[in-house]
C-alpha cells in the first residue's frame, strides 16, 4: 500500500506527522487508515502530541482496559498532573459534562448508566419500530415530486432527533432547536476548533441546559411515560439523579443519539451508492439488511476516535505510559484491520468476520446502539424501496468535521 502524501511516516521511531483539517485526510480517511496498518499501526501522531492505535485486537483491548478511563481527576488533582484550570469561557459547557456518560468512570457511572440502560435494551427500542417506519414514509412522501432530494436535510437529519426526543420526552417540534445546540455543541470535539467555536458551544451549553432543566420541573410535577421521568422518579441503591446529573444525562443522550446516525444514514446510502450493488439484493430481508446496516457501519463508521486517561503506569505495544498520559484508538481504522477483514476496503454485505468495534466496547460501549441500529435498518430498506433507480446527483464532498466522519450533503435523484 502507498503512503498517501497527506501522511508523513517513520516507522522506524513509530512518528506520523498528520493534518486532521486536511481534505485528502478526512475526505478519504480509509486510505490513511490502510497505509497505517501497512507500515506503522501504533504511531505517536505529531500534531495531536498523542500515542495512536489502529490494530483491531490492541483498539478492541484498549476499549475494555480498566487501567485506562475517561475521566484522570478521580485518581490525581490537577497540580500532580500539571494541568490547566478550567477555562472560564466554557464555565457552561463544562458544567454540562461533568456528570456525562461518556465522561465519568465507576462507580458514578455505573449507578447513571443502570438508571438509562433498561430503557435502550432491544426489546424496548423494538417497541419503536412502527413509530420509525411512519416517520421514514412521511418523509419520503414529503420529498419534492421532481425526482430530486437533497437527503440530510430531509430525512437524515429529522428521524434520529426526532426518536431520541420522543423517547426522552421532549416534543417533536423542538426537533430544529435542537439540531443547533448539538451542531455547536459537538464543535468541541472536532479538530481544529476556534475560540468562536468554544463560545458558541457555551452558548449552546447554557441554552440546553435552562430548556432541560425547565421541562425536568415539568416532569417532576407531571410525570409521563418518558425516560426523563423514569431517570426522575427511580433510584438506584437508595440514590436519586441530581438536577445537574439529568441535565448531563438528558444533554449526552440527545447529542449522542442523533448526531452520529445522521452521518451514519447519509454515509451507508453513499457506500452502497458507490458499490454499485443492486439495492434489492442488499435488502431482500432482514438477515441480509442486517448484513448491509453493518458492512456500511464498519467501512463508513461515524466516530472515529475515542480517547482515554493512563489511570496508572503501564506499557502497551512497548510503549510506556504513565498516570496522567493519554492514548488514542482510531475505531473507524480498527475496523480495516487486514488481520481481521479480507480486502478491508471493499464493500461487502456477505462477511463473517470480526464484529465492527463503530460503537465502542467495555463499560463505555455505546448505549444508544441498539436505537441506531434500529433506525438504519427500518430507514434504509424503506429509503430503496420506496425510491427505486435512486443514485447521486452530484459527487458528495465529505464534511470538515474529524473526528466525526459525514457528508456536507447528499443530493440524490430518481
Amino acid at each position: 500500500m502507498m503512503i498517501p502524501s497527506v501522511l508523513r511516516l517513520d516507522p522506524a521511531t513509530r512518528r506520523a506527522s498528520l493534518d486532521g483539517k486536511d481534505p485528502a485526510f478526512y475526505g478519504n480517511p480509509n486510505a490513511v487508515y490502510a497505509a497505517l496498518h501497512d507500515h506503522c499501526p501504533t504511531f505517536y501522531w505529531e500534531e495531536q502530541k498523542i500515542w495512536t492505535f489502529v490494530g483491531y485486537d490492541q483498539v478492541n483491548s484498549l476499549l475494555r482496559d480498566r487501567r485506562f478511563g475517561r475521566q484522570i481527576l478521580h485518581v490525581a488533582s490537577r497540580a500532580e498532573l500539571g494541568m490547566a484550570e478550567p477555562l472560564s469561557h466554557l464555565r457552561n459547557f463544562d458544567a454540562a459534562e461533568l456528570h456525562s456518560l461518556l465522561e465519568i468512570e465507576p462507580p458514578e457511572h455505573t449507578r447513571l448508566r443502570t438508571l438509562v440502560n433498561r430503557a435502550f435494551v432491544s426489546r424496548h427500542v423494538e417497541k419503536m419500530k412502527p413509530e420509525i417506519e411512519a416517520l421514514a414514509h412521511r418523509l419520503i412522501d414529503g420529498f419534492d415530486g421532481n425526482g430530486e432530494v437533497e437527503l440530510l436535510s430531509a430525512f437524515a437529519d429529522i428521524i434520529p432527533v426526532t426518536m431520541i426526543a420522543r423517547m426522552i420526552g421532549i416534543p417533536d417540534e423542538m426537533g430544529p432547536q435542537l439540531l443547533k445546540w448539538s451542531h455547536a455543541y459537538v464543535r468541541m470535539y472536532m479538530f481544529g476548533r476556534t475560540r468562536a467555536d468554544e463560545d458558541a458551544a457555551d452558548r449552546a451549553a447554557k441554552e440546553f441546559a435552562d430548556y432541560v432543566r425547565s421541562v425536568i420541573r415539568e416532569r417532576r410535577a407531571a410525570p409521563r411515560d418518558d425516560l426523563l421521568s423514569h431517570m426522575i422518579t427511580t433510584e438506584h441503591k437508595g440514590q436519586y439523579l441530581t438536577d445537574d446529573e439529568l441535565v448531563s444525562t438528558t444533554i449526552v443522550l440527545l447529542n449522542a443519539g442523533h448526531e452520529a446516525t445522521v452521518h451514519q444514514i447519509g454515509n451507508s446510502v453513499r457506500v452502497i451508492l458507490d458499490s454499485g450493488v443492486e439495492p434489492a439484493s442488499l435488502f431482500a430481508d432482514d438477515a441480509t439488511t442486517e448484513r448491509t446496516v453493518e458492512e456500511t457501519l464498519r467501512l463508513c463508521a461515524p466516530v472515529h476516535i475515542f480517547q482515554r486517561w493512563a489511570l496508572e503506569t503501564v506499557e502497551i505495544d512497548g510503549i510506556p505510559f504513565e498516570r496522567g498520559d493519554k492514548v488514542a484508538m482510531i475505531l473507524a481504522a480498527a475496523n480495516l484491520d487486514p488481520t481481521k477483514y479480507s480486502d478491508p476496503l471493499a464493500f461487502r454485505p456477505g462477511r463473517r468476520e470480526a464484529p465492527n468495534l463503530s460503537f465502542g466496547a467495555g463499560i463505555h460501549f455505546c448505549i444508544g446502539a441498539p436505537l441506531a441500529r434500529l433506525e438504519l435498518n427500518i430507514a434504509l430498506p424503506i429509503l430503496f424501496k420506496r425510491l427505486p433507480g435512486l443514485r447521486l446527483a452530484q459527487t458528495p464532498v465529505v464534511k470538515d468535521v474529524y473526528h466525526f466522519h459525514g457528508l456536507e450533503r447528499l443530493d440524490l435523484a430518481w
